[in-house]
């Protein structure tokens, strides 16, 4: 008998203990996947984040350009060189005053001296032939448009600037000048400040020379600092895009890191959280579980009760984060995560079939200009509008809508020829417009859309980036054109 209970005893107790160490077990794998769910979930908010950046670096660039080539051209044409001074200048810097945080846009000859100032009938004093961005398109004809690395503006009492310079060459291709468009850093400033990355998280912009253009948080004496010897920025230049972690060389903070190199611009952009941010929030719940672990490891209904109520935690928690991880929250459309998902699939679809793809970019006109005279509450109310107007204009159940960023949508139309993409995207624009939502600062007195369309063929897998960008363009041109109409491309 007693060697029965003693059996008993040992058999209870062992079977406590198995159920004490596969519960450990169990509960150690779930704290695993949490931390591995923390670190995957910041190195994609890192990616939206530098992307979100690189957006409008990337829009504001090209409007730099534009404004250059127009003075390049412009000096081309004797009708506008002989026009007097101020209407010389008023045509020549027309694009270029507009932009934010532009400084000066000179126009210096062959010896580095301003002969064309943006800013004053009188040009200013100045000679600039010492400058790197002078020497470079002097003695390279064939660098384009060139992004300087930071420096102090003599012409604006030591402003933080980085120039964006286009050579002038005379007709027989000798070098005859620069045009020269001055950016404050205060554009970078003001724009990396708005993107929260945690208390110690960094978002940094980098030349590709290993030059520090910008970086948040902000330090005037980190600008210009060359961390071309830093083993992160060696990383930067071994890939186009990716992520990593290591210990920063400016603050010693080791961090998870996410860049991306510009397509067309010099420049790398990087988004970084701090390892202990990341975990900080997991490190509290593992403290918090293990000690429930210790208090009722003994007891298999406390240990069960507790696997059931954190098992029911995690799944109702991972159906709620992947819900959210594909529909934007505001317009309940697809986010732009599940609109690459939908697009890519959609795409290799029409290429086995070799159907045609349509593609429509939906933008709202002037709708910073709405936000800042009514508020984001009715800019928020505007957004769901539009979505609900593009979402009634498309029926059939392929056709996919997602919220791209901002006022911006993408409309995936397959087995759509252009002219049924147009048709749709007129339906659409008519649908914004009837809404007739006031908006005094659009010239049509409502809120209306902007509308790029483009039809594919699909041929290879690399050809969607060319088709989002020539919606892209298509929608830019809609917008040049008079705004509120749509604008059609076709790729072959």
């Amino acid at each position: 008998m007693q060697r029965k209970l003693a059996a008993s005893s040992l058999l209870v107790a062992g079977s406590g203990a198995v159920i004490a160490i596969v519960m450990v077990g169990l509960c150690g794998m779930v704290l695993y996947e949490s931390r591995q769910d923390a670190l995957n979930h910041t190195r994609e908010s890192l990616r939206d984040i530098a992307l979100i950046a690189e957006r409008d670096i990337e829009r504001n660039f090209e409007l730099y350009e534009l404004s250059l080539q127009a003075v390049v051209d412009g000096l081309k044409d004797p009708e506008i060189m002989s026009l007097p001074p101020r209407l010389r200048r008023e045509v020549l810097f027309d694009r270029a005053a507009s932009a934010r945080y532009l400084g000066s846009v000179l126009v210096l000859n062959a010896r580095g001296d301003i002969i064309l100032d943006s800013g004053s009938d009188m040009p200013r004093k100045g000679n600039f032939a010492d400058r790197k961005y002078f020497s470079v398109q002097r003695d390279n004809p064939a660098v384009g448009v060139y992004v300087s690395d930071p420096y102090a503006s003599r012409l604006r009492d030591g402003t933080p600037s980085i120039a964006l310079t286009r050579r002038i060459s005379n007709p027989d291709g000798s070098f005859a000048g620069i045009v020269l468009l001055s950016v404050n850093l205060e554009y970078f400033h003001t724009l990396f400040a708005g993107l929260s990355l945690g208390p110690h998280g960094s978002l940094s912009l980098i030349g590709k020379d290993g030059v520090m253009l910008m970086r948040q948080p902000y330090d005037p004496r980190i600008v210009g600092r060359d961390i071309r010897n830093a083993s992160t920025f060696r990383h930067f230049i071994a890939e186009q895009e990716g992520s990593f972690r290591d210990t920063a060389s400016i603050d010693g903070i080791r961090r998870l890191y996410w860049f991306r190199n510009f397509p067309n611009t010099p420049l790398i952009i990087m988004a970084a959280a701090a390892e202990q941010d990341i975990y900080a929030a997991w490190r509290q719940r593992a403290l918090t579980i293990g000690s429930l672990m210790v208090l009722f490891g003994t007891t298999f209904i406390g240990l069960a009760a507790l696997l059931g109520v954190q098992l029911r935690r995690r799944m109702r928690a991972e159906s709620e984060l992947q819900l959210l991880a594909r529909i934007d929250g505001l317009t309940g459309l697809n986010n732009r995560r599940s609109l690459g998902e939908i697009l890519d699939a959609e795409w290799r679809r029409a290429k086995r079939t070799r159907s045609v793809v349509s593609l429509l970019f939906v933008d709202i006109d002037r709708f910073k200009a709405y936000n800042d005279t009514y508020g984001h509450q009715a800019g928020d109310d505007a957004l769901a509008a539009v979505a609900r107007c593009i979402t009634d204009s498309i029926r059939r159940p392929a056709d996919t809508a997602a919220r791209y960023g901002g006022e911006e949508f993408i409309v995936v139309l397959p087995d759509t020829p252009a002219t049924g993409a147009s048709e749709i995207a007129e339906k659409i624009r008519r649908a914004i417009c009837s809404c007739g939502i006031e908006h005094a600062g659009s010239e049509h007195g409502c809120v209306t859309a902007s509308i790029g369309a483009v039809s594919c063929t699909p041929q290879s897998d690399d050809e969607v980036t060319a088709v989002i960008k020539a919606a892209d363009e298509a929608l830019y041109n809609a917008k040049a054109t008079g705004r509120n109409r749509v604008s059609l491309s076709r790729i072959s």
